[in-house]
């Protein structure tokens, strides 16, 4: 991965190479769940006396993690219940974000997975609410021990998929994700869709989905630039 956040738009680090498999992050990079997330964790934060502001900069870290890091030990189990509770029932307004049904419909499902810090139950109302097609693998905050920006989400979610992991390119909006995709060996694609570009450090980095286009052959997967007139 590279220092520094390449000039947006410039895939050139990406289009000479081709991947073994896409390994999608979900909220902020195939559906826009800002607000839901937004209003969730408020409503959490009031409940535990919490500051909401001490809850920020935790994008695309799992929800046990940052429970952990702002109540007491004794605390967090009921508290990580509720945290969950509430995310789940509040799917209102989560919208597809533009290019991901194209980008998914490119690739086979041997060739694809989502690998979210949600919890499976948050993941599935999500996905429910929004009618995405997702991968047949689906790597959530419950399938491993650590998550972002720990590398063994994008680990287990090319193991699942059986390629190597330093074949397959991570998609991220949260540097938190981008630095777990790095760890664990992959190409990095970043979109802009919840962090500005100066703040997103992989290979490529794009607005969004509908600024790539994705093809699938005996070779591989490629990535390439869309070209708007």
């Amino acid at each position: 991965m590279t220092s520094t956040a390449p000039d947006l738009h410039d895939l050139s680090a990406l289009e000479r190479r081709t991947f073994d498999a896409v390994l999608f992050d979900l909220d902020g990079t195939l559906i826009d769940s800002t607000p839901a997330v937004l209003r969730s964790w408020v409503t959490w934060a009031h409940e535990y006396d919490v500051d909401p502001r001490s809850l920020e900069g935790n994008h695309g870290v799992p929800a046990a993690q940052i429970v952990a890091s702002v109540l007491p030990p004794h605390q967090v189990q009921a508290a990580l219940q509720r945290i969950v509770e509430i995310e789940v029932a509040d799917v209102e307004g989560i919208l597809v974000l533009p290019g991901t049904l194209d980008a998914l419909a490119a690739l086979p499902g041997g060739a694809c997975a989502v690998v979210t810090s949600c919890t499976r139950v948050l993941a599935h109302a999500r996905i429910g609410a929004t009618g995405l097609p997702a991968p047949t693998v689906v790597v959530t905050a419950d399938d491993v021990t650590t998550g972002k920006p720990d590398p063994a989400p994008y680990l287990l979610g090319a193991r699942l998929l059986g390629v190597d992991p330093a074949r397959c390119l991570v998609v991220e909006d949260a540097p938190s994700g981008l630095l777990a995709g790095s760890l664990a060996g992959a190409a990095t694609l970043a979109v802009t869709t919840t962090t500005r570009a100066d703040q997103l450090c992989a290979d490529a980095v794009v607005t969004d989905l509908s600024d790539v286009r994705f093809t699938a052959s005996a070779d591989g997967v490629r990535v390439v630039r869309v070209t708007r007139r």
